[in-house]
């Protein structure tokens, strides 16, 4: 049985093979294992690992290192797929209001600048949290992801 945010079937064969096979893999571990951020980060570009990527960073049950590198991974491949964007954007959102994981903040906060221009809802996050988050480092990464994007 497949869980919903599995590997699609909108990439290269190859990649949804290695994508399944590593989803899998993922689900089987024990909740703290060091090798999901291990295999997290043996799906970078896997297109069809996105929506799986979007749902362990959404997820505050999630290991935190494996939701770090599903956030660095997401900026640096943002889906291409608007609705998945829109996805996205809005479980980096999630990720960013988590007041129980500073390490997982900080990242999300950063990987927000490919989906602050085509949501509001990420733009007035990252100003609200450029002006007022309690964490310094989550304020400056507001701060330069809106610059980047030409919000500042």
């Amino acid at each position: 049985m497949t869980h919903p945010d599995d590997a699609g079937d909108t990439a290269h064969p190859d990649d949804a093979d290695t994508a399944r096979r590593l989803i899998a893999e993922y689900r089987a571990l024990p909740a703290d294992s060091d090798r999901k951020r291990a295999i997290i980060a043996e799906l970078d570009a896997n297109v069809a690992a996105q929506p799986f990527l979007v749902s362990v960073v959404a997820d505050a049950g999630e290991y935190d290192l494996a939701r770090v590198e599903c956030a660095t991974l997401l900026r640096l491949w943002p889906p291409a797929d608007p609705a998945l964007a829109h996805r996205a954007g809005r479980a980096l959102l999630a990720a960013l209001n988590d007041p129980e994981e500073d390490l997982v903040r900080q990242y999300a906060v950063l990987a927000l600048g490919p989906y602050a221009t085509a949501d509001p809802a990420v733009t007035e996050a990252l100003t609200a949290a450029a002006r007022a988050d309690e964490d310094p480092l989550v304020q400056a990464g507001a701060r330069s992801v809106l610059e980047e994007a030409g919000r500042a």
